[in-house]
């Protein structure tokens, strides 16, 4: 497992945009496939994107597409989340998930929450209309 940790939520006026970043501990980062996932208040928890530990290959949720990009940096052991054109259904609790460690030649990026086992204590994003 690695340890994660979330940063760069907020409060936001709809149209704008975020930039959350996630810092992971330990080794091998290359080897862990990452992605976020957001709890709504009242709502399930939900994917909303991921990316393999190697770049590439990315995948996101439906309704995040064209407005949410996904990226990492291994050399600094972070990934980011890209937000823009934010709107108040974006409005949740963003957590950042690892999962692996995986073969380097990894392509697959799971949706399935129980398929990631480490994961950060959140960040939170509120975005007003």
């Amino acid at each position: 497992q690695v340890q994660l940790v979330e940063s760069g939520g907020g409060l936001v006026q709809a149209g704008g945009s975020l930039r959350l970043s996630c810092a992971a501990s330990g080794r091998l980062f290359t080897g862990y496939s990452m992605a976020w996932f957001r709890q709504a208040p009242g709502k399930e928890r939900q994917f909303v994107a991921g990316i393999t530990g190697n770049a590439r290959t990315t995948r996101y949720q439906d309704s995040v597409k064209g407005r949410f990009t996904i990226s990492r940096d291994n050399a600094k052991n972070t990934v980011f989340l890209q937000i823009n054109s934010l709107n108040p259904d974006d409005t949740a609790v963003y957590y950042c998930v690892a999962r692996g460690p995986l073969p380097i030649t990894n392509i697959y990026v799971s949706s399935l929450e129980g398929q990631y086992d480490s994961w950060g204590q959140g960040t939170q994003v509120t975005v007003s209309s």
